[in-house]
C-alpha cells in the first residue's frame, strides 16, 4: 500500500516512516510543508495520505488545504489528518464532499500501533477513523428540526461509534449487543436519515457527514 506522509516534526516524521514501512506500506513520498505535500500527492496518487494540519510555511492549516486541494483534483482520495488538537471545523470541512476514505486522530493515537495502522488501513479501504475525542467534542444536542432528532439514545450510540470508524462487530462487543441488533440499529438510522442503498455511496460515510452537520448547524 502506497502512501504520501506530510509531517513537520523530524522526530514523529521519522518515526511514523519507519513504522509504516515495518508494517509493509510504501513511503512514496515523505515531505515536511504544504506547497511538496500538495506536489506530492498529485504527482504519486497515493492510496492514502497523511497529513499533518499545520505545516511550514506558516504553520496553520497547509496540511489540510493541500489534502483538500488533492482531493478536488484526485476525488475520493484517502486522507488521514493527523493533528495536536480537536478542530471542529477541520474535521467537518474534510467529510464535506462525503468521497472516499476520511479520518481525524489526534497524534497521541500514534503511540498505539496496533490502533493507528488498523485506522490507516481502515481509510485506505474507503472507511471512516474518528478519533473518539474528536466525535465526543461533536457531539451536541440537535434542534427539533435535525434529522438526527428522529433517532433513539441507543441508535445515537451506533451512529457515534460508527463514526469513530468501527465495524458492526466492533460496535456489538462495545455496547454488549447482538450483531444482528446492530444491524438493525444500522438500517434504521440509515432510514431515518434518508440514505437508500447505493452502489455509488458509502452510508455510513454519510451517515457520519449527517451527525456531523447536524452538530455544527445546533452550534451557530
Amino acid at each position: 500500500m502506497r502512501v504520501v506522509l506530510g509531517e513537520d516534526q523530524y522526530l514523529l516524521r521519522k518515526g511514523l516512516t519507519h513504522l509504516l514501512q515495518d508494517h509493509g506500506f510504501e513511503m512514496t513520498a515523505v515531505v515536511d510543508n504544504g506547497p511538496d505535500l500538495l506536489a506530492a500527492l498529485l504527482e504519486h496518487r497515493p492510496d492514502v495520505a497523511l497529513v499533518d494540519v499545520r505545516l511550514p510555511p506558516t504553520f496553520t492549516d497547509e496540511g489540510l488545504r493541500a489534502a483538500l486541494a488533492a482531493r478536488k483534483e484526485l476525488p475520493g482520495l484517502p486522507v488521514l489528518v493527523l493533528s495536536q488538537y480537536v478542530e471542529q471545523l477541520y474535521a467537518r470541512e474534510l467529510l464535506a464532499d462525503g468521497r472516499g476514505g476520511i479520518g481525524y486522530l489526534l497524534k497521541d493515537r500514534v503511540f498505539d500501533d496496533d490502533e493507528f495502522i488498523g485506522s490507516v488501513r481502515r481509510v485506505a479501504a474507503g472507511g471512516t477513523a474518528m478519533d473518539p475525542e474528536v466525535v465526543a467534542q461533536l457531539v451536541r444536542p440537535g434542534g427539533p428540526r435535525s434529522p438526527l432528532s428522529a433517532l433513539t439514545e441507543r441508535e445515537r450510540e451506533v451512529l457515534t461509534l460508527m463514526a469513530e470508524g468501527r465495524s458492526n462487530s466492533a460496535i456489538s462487543e462495545r455496547l454488549f449487543l447482538s450483531d444482528s441488533a446492530v444491524s438493525k440499529h444500522t438500517a434504521s438510522i440509515f432510514a431515518k436519515l434518508d440514505l437508500p442503498q447505493s452502489n455509488h455511496d458509502n452510508r455510513r460515510v454519510l451517515a457520519v457527514i449527517a451527525y456531523l452537520n447536524n452538530t455544527h448547524d445546533a452550534q451557530e
